[in-house]
C-alpha cells in the first residue's frame, strides 16, 4: 500500500513540472509581435523629452481620467475604473521579447497622470469590456507615438472611427494581413474613383478617412476622381492625403 502511495506522488509531481513545461511553450503570444527596442533609449529621455518630438493631435478628449495602472504597451486603468484598449495598436504580450519597452514607455507617459480619451464612436469598447480609444497626452496621440517609435504595430480592426495607417511611418511595422487588407481596399477605391468632399471646409478626403466620415450629409459632395475634386477647387485633407 505505502509503495502505491509513493508512485502516485511521483506520478503528480511529474504531471505538475509536465504542465508546466507546457504553458511556459504555448504561452499567449498574441499576434506575435515583437521588437528589440531597449528600454535604455528611453532611460534618460524626460516625458516632456518625449511629448515635444510630436505635434498635436486632431483627436478630441472626451473623457478624462487618472492612469492608475499599465497593464502593458496598450491597455491602461484610469482612476473611474475603466479599463482602456489603445485602439489601432498593438504591442508585444506579456513575456514576449520588447513588452518591457513599450511598458516602461506608456508608464512615463501617463501612469499617475492626466489623461484624455478620444472613445471610438463606432466601436466603443471591445468583447473584454475595454473601452477602445485613442489616449491623448498632453495634446499628444500616445497611439500614434507607439507606432512611430516602433513599439507597435498596426492593428485595423473595422469599423472603427480611427484609421491607424495615418499614424504610421517607416518606423512602424504592418503586418502582412494588414497589407492585404489595405492593398485590396486601394484597388477598390482606385476602380470605383469614389472620393468624399467637404463643401464646407472645401478639402476632399479618402472613404476610409475619419474626418471624411464624419461629414454631415448636408456637407457631403462625391468626386469620381481625385483630379476632379482638385478642378472644383477642393483641397486634400493634411491626414488621409488622398
Amino acid at each position: 500500500m505505502e509503495f502505491g502511495k509513493k508512485h502516485i506522488i511521483i506520478i503528480l509531481i511529474i504531471s505538475i513540472i509536465a504542465l508546466g513545461i507546457l504553458s511556459a511553450t504555448t504561452a499567449y503570444t498574441g499576434t506575435g509581435f515583437t521588437h528589440n527596442i531597449p528600454s535604455s533609449k528611453y532611460s534618460d529621455l524626460s516625458r516632456g523629452d518625449i511629448l515635444k518630438q510630436y505635434k498635436d493631435t486632431d483627436c478630441k478628449v472626451e473623457e478624462k481620467g487618472i492612469c492608475t495602472k499599465v497593464v502593458d504597451g496598450d491597455t491602461i486603468y484610469l482612476d473611474n475604473g475603466k479599463k482602456i484598449r489603445f485602439v489601432g495598436v498593438n504591442t508585444p504580450e506579456r513575456g514576449v521579447t520588447g513588452y518591457i519597452t513599450s511598458k516602461n514607455f506608456v508608464q512615463k507617459l501617463c501612469l499617475n497622470k492626466k489623461v484624455g480619451i478620444d472613445v471610438d464612436d463606432s466601436k466603443h469598447s471591445d468583447k473584454y469590456g475595454r473601452t477602445l480609444g485613442v489616449v491623448i497626452v498632453k495634446g499628444k496621440n500616445v497611439n500614434e507615438m507607439l507606432l512611430k517609435e516602433g513599439l507597435a504595430e498596426v492593428m485595423y480592426i473595422p469599423p472603427s472611427e480611427f484609421y491607424p495607417y495615418n499614424w504610421a511611418d517607416g518606423s512602424t511595422h504592418i503586418p502582412d494581413s494588414y497589407h492585404t487588407y489595405t492593398n485590396t481596399h486601394s484597388d477598390s477605391s482606385s476602380n470605383s474613383g469614389s472620393y468624399v468632399g467637404n463643401s464646407y471646409t472645401g478639402k476632399f478626403h479618402e472613404l476610409t478617412c475619419k474626418w471624411g466620415q464624419k461629414i454631415s450629409s448636408n456637407n457631403k459632395v462625391k468626386f469620381n476622381s481625385r483630379n476632379d475634386a482638385i478642378s472644383q477647387g477642393y483641397h486634400p485633407c493634411r491626414v488621409c492625403n488622398p
